[in-house]
């Protein structure tokens, strides 16, 4: 029995080899220009579209639940940046800057919000369930965890199809303690999908700080009993952000299946638009956004090498918030579907 109960040398050296080709976080990326403009003008209609959908929500143009992503938009503006045309995008409730980065129109996206017939699932899904198959956007899943199954999934198909595209596969912190989220690790470690699983660390699931809910605080290990090799990610600093997105765009294209990158974050909002967040207090939520906050760092970076004015950030500020006033105006005009739009779009 004792012997049956210690490890072979083959399996001692299967283990050191997995350790030897856990990747390295790569240092941030270099940015041109052009690449800091584009970085700060995206998370900047992040931003201000989020900072108009709570102002919606107060007003009562939109019900239900509704997430905000306000300070997390490094996040989906690094990764939508290391990705290429048909790689496909799927996340939780948390969604709406992973619609904008994924090119959908704002007007759309606010329409569905508001339950519009313009929006993208015609004012049927709300906040949580939009979709557009065009930008390769698969939802939006108000379920905590069920998006990660379905994710996987899209990198099975893939992989059946033979084509060169990945899942990049969004959840949190709290979805990462769901059991169907080890389901499909298991499967894609198994089968080498093309997957980037992608957990955005904002330290707090609903209402709970990481440290009270998880045994293992740092996610970028979860993967290591299905041989899935992870990262953590400096998630403020869309740079550092684009770096670790190449990394496991290439990991995952060259067959070597799935790979896990932890984003630490943070979001400056409660978790959803009537939660008061009195767990954490207003000294470390002020903390983060004067030293970390991502649309800062860039700004900064910008005007220190005299890339940009403070005029020329204020023309690129005017010209997002025309955009998001257009994209509100329209929410609040367009018709609601007509009753018949109950009947579309569903399997009987």
């Amino acid at each position: 029995m004792a012997n049956a109960a210690r490890k072979t040398q083959d399996e001692f050296d299967a283990e050191a080899a997995l350790t030897e080709a856990s990747p390295q976080t790569p240092p941030p990326a270099e940015f041109s220009k052009e690449d800091e403009l584009k970085a700060y003008r995206d998370m900047l209609l992040i931003r201000r579209f989020e900072e108009r959908a709570g102002q919606l929500y107060g007003m009562g143009f939109i019900g239900g639940f509704c997430h905000l992503y306000i300070g997390q938009e490094a996040v989906v503006t690094g990764m939508q940046m290391a990705l290429v045309e048909g790689d496909q995008v799927i996340t939780a409730y948390r969604d709406h800057g992973h619609m904008l980065a994924c090119g959908m129109s704002p007007r759309g996206v606010m329409a569905e919000l508001t339950g519009r017939r313009g929006g993208y699932s015609k004012g049927k899904g709300g906040s949580m369930h939009m979709f557009s198959k065009e930008k390769h956007f698969y939802g939006g899943h108000g379920i905590v965890g069920a998006q990660v199954s379905l994710g996987t999934g899209l990198a099975f198909a893939n992989k059946y199809r033979g084509n060169e595209n990945l899942s990049v596969t969004y959840f949190g912190d709290g979805a990462a303690n769901q059991g169907q989220v080890y389901e499909s690790f298991n499967m894609a470690s198994l089968w080498k999908l093309p997957v980037i699983y992608v957990i955005e660390n904002n330290r707090y699931a609903m209402g709970t700080a990481v440290s009270r809910s998880s045994a293992e605080t740092n996610f970028s290990h979860r993967g290591a009993s299905f041989r899935i090799p992870g990262m953590q990610v400096d998630g403020m600093d869309v740079r550092a952000v684009k770096a670790a997105g190449d990394f496991a765009a290439e990991w995952c294209r060259s067959g070597k299946g799935p790979i896990i990158l932890e984003m630490q974050t943070y979001r400056y909002r409660g978790h959803s638009m009537s939660d008061p967040a009195k767990y954490r207090t207003k000294e470390e939520v002020q903390k983060i956004r004067t030293e970390q906050d991502p649309i800062e760092l860039v700004k900064a970076r910008l005007t220190k090498a005299g890339w940009a004015s403070e005029e020329d950030l204020k023309a690129v500020d005017k010209e997002v918030r025309d955009v998001v006033a257009d994209s509100a105006e329209f929410a609040q005009t367009d018709p609601e579907p007509d009753v018949s739009e109950l009947w579309t779009d569903i399997v009987r």
